[in-house]
């Protein structure tokens, strides 16, 4: 008897805060990968060491097949989650594709030598801690957009003179190359991703929501 398809419904992975898992159970879908540890051999040959590999079907078998919302930047982020042939070095480190792009793009989303969710484009940007982080990201620009009162997008240098006295990091986003900033009403996400992996000061970006209340700043 053929095996029953897996459901479409996501079931958020542990470690996730109540707003991000209600986002990713809500809002994302999960839809069927290939199974890549069937590639296992192939790309030993091809000189992939058997450590990468076990990230890559970790980060598979922790997020692959996840399709959530379109990303506020990043032209929307990636269309699906999900691990692709280890790219790099001993030298230089090692880097897994996380998901393919929506739209062709100068770079690609990668999961980093220290397990970062990042772009690598002329260089190699982190943008969070962890994938982990990604989609807190994610949860939180989607909670914001529906609470605020104002949104505000900044560009280019006017990014730097935002003025951030008062404010404190949101952790949960981990941010690295990306942040979040929580401030008495107000909300800020800083994008420099693109700013840094493409040498491009111009694709700084910043989106602040106005107007929120003690729920709207935080959302569980």
């Amino acid at each position: 008897m053929a095996a029953a398809p897996a459901s479409p419904v996501p079931v958020a992975p542990t470690g996730l805060t109540r707003r991000a898992k209600l986002f990713v159970e809500v809002e994302g879908i999960r839809v069927r990968q290939p199974d890549i540890e069937g590639y296992r051999s192939a790309w030993v040959e091809h000189g992939v060491p058997a450590t990468e590999i076990d990230r890559a079907v970790a980060f598979e078998d922790r997020w692959g097949g996840l399709a959530l919302p379109p990303a506020p930047f990043y032209e929307s982020g990636p269309r699906v989650l999900g691990a692709d042939v280890p790219e790099g070095s001993a030298a230089e480190g090692w880097w897994i594709p996380a998901g393919d792009c929506r739209v062709s793009l100068a770079y690609g989303f990668m999961i980093g030598p220290g397990d970062e969710f990042g772009i690598h484009g002329y260089h190699w940007a982190p943008l969070h801690a962890s994938t982990e982080g990604w989609v807190e990201s994610l949860a939180l620009a989607s909670h914001a957009r529906r609470w605020a009162k104002t949104i505000t997008r900044i560009t280019g240098e006017a990014v730097d003179s935002l003025d951030l006295e008062g404010y404190e990091p949101v952790p949960e986003v981990r941010g690295v190359t990306d942040t979040w900033w929580r401030g008495e009403d107000s909300l800020i996400a800083l994008y420099r991703g693109e700013a840094v992996a493409m040498d491009a000061p111009g694709c700084l970006e910043a989106h602040v929501y106005g107007g929120l209340d003690e729920w709207g700043l935080r959302g569980g």
